[in-house]
């Protein structure tokens, strides 16, 4: 399933069941939508935003990659957030993800039929998944979760048909069925070629030559100072057999718009150590882009598909593809653009089918939100480019 023939393109715990309450240091989507600003922002004054529609521009399979006019070789890597796919065996088979499943069809691939075209053009794409693939009962130390995720192993082929090469699995529902449920998680993965990473487990993605690193962490209960420590020699360690070293962080509170100062301190820590992207999720919302020393921080890449819950109180996300040039060894960063979307391809309730957006008011919404938190941030980019 690797891409390494493919071109660049010009290219939860979850289940909310009340609504998300702000602080007012945060803009959330639904100040955006219920304030909307008397003038577009900045990038939307200097030309017009190009919508994304996948359902006609985009071929299922494109040319090789060729390399540039100084012999650097391209690589676009996508990512996105949280994807948690089945239910509570607790409350019987037919969760609201089988329900859904029924009335499309049967197959769970449902999920990515708006979005395998687009991974389809990159060389590598990276979700997070949050939960289990396994059959596994439930531990006696579980019982009382709120929440607990799990869907059959078959259910892997979700991402094997939606072009998702590599996971992390380093976020706080891996362990909803202990470690019998993440040995056959993981040996699922490893079957049908996932790559998975998670911490003291660095994935190794390779592409036309060039070979991609993956680390993945998690913060909760304290760890930080630990992590300050262990990340920034991790990194150094993967940097010394990789070419491009990507670090993934489940941080933060959830429902939070911007990242805490801990989590600025970590991520631009990594970046110090030598990291060439860090990203994070947890918090189920979209955070601001920072670039920091000639790379970038995405503290949070809210949800991909989400099946917590059937109306998340902001189902906005986005899709984040940057792409990297490598000649002898050495990583260039050469821009990004982020893929405005919803979690779903309906307004009003959630079908777990990550769409982007078409209409410009939710691409402009998204842009805003993401301006205007970036304003509480030290490096925070001053545009979301939409293309390349």
């Amino acid at each position: 399933m690797k891409k390494s023939y493919l071109a660049v393109l010009f290219s939860v715990l979850l289940c909310f069941t009340v609504l998300s309450v702000f602080t007012e240091e945060e803009i959330s989507i639904f100040d955006t939508l219920q304030n909307p600003p008397t003038e577009a922002p900045k990038q939307l004054q200097q030309e017009e935003v190009i919508q994304h529609d996948t359902s006609e521009d985009l071929p299922a399979i494109s040319p090789p990659v060729e390399l540039l006019p100084d012999g650097s070789i391209p690589i676009v890597v996508t990512l996105v957030g949280d994807t948690t796919i089945g239910g509570d065996i607790r409350k019987g088979s037919k969760n609201i993800f089988e329900k859904e499943k029924e009335k499309q069809g049967g197959d769970p691939s449902f999920i990515i039929k708006n979005t395998k075209e687009i991974f389809a053009q990159d060389q590598l794409t990276i979700a997070n998944f949050e939960g289990t693939l396994t059959t596994a009962g439930i531990p006696s130390n579980k019982k009382g979760n709120s929440f607990l995720f799990s869907a059959p192993p078959e259910y892997v082929k979700i991402l094997t048909e939606g072009n998702i090469e590599a996971v992390t699995i380093e976020n706080n529902h891996i362990m909803d069925h202990g470690e019998e449920g993440l040995k056959e998680t993981t040996d699922t993965l490893d079957k049908e070629g996932i790559i998975w990473s998670a911490e003291d487990n660095m994935g190794t993605f390779e592409t036309n030559g060039v070979k991609i690193g993956m680390l993945a962490y998690q913060t909760f209960n304290g760890r930080y100072p630990e992590l300050f420590d262990k990340v920034p020699r991790q990194i150094e360690e993967a940097k010394a057999t990789h070419d491009i070293v990507i670090v993934s962080f489940h941080w933060g509170d959830e429902l939070d718009y911007v990242p805490n100062k801990n989590q600025q301190k970590l991520g631009r820590l990594s970046i110090d150590a030598g990291a060439d992207l860090v990203v994070g999720h947890h918090s189920h919302r979209i955070n601001p882009i920072e670039k920091y020393k000639g790379r970038y921080i995405a503290y949070s890449l809210s949800n991909f598909s989400f099946a917590g819950n059937t109306k998340p109180s902001d189902m906005s996300t986005f899709f984040l593809q940057v792409r990297f040039t490598v000649k002898n060894g050495q990583a260039t960063t050469a821009g990004f653009r982020i893929i405005p979307a919803r979690i779903s391809s309906k307004a009003d309730y959630n079908d777990f089918i990550p769409t982007p957006f078409k209409e410009q008011r939710n691409i402009d919404n998204v842009l805003r939100t993401l301006l205007n938190n970036g304003k509480k941030l030290e490096y925070a980019v001053e545009e979301y480019p939409l293309e390349w």
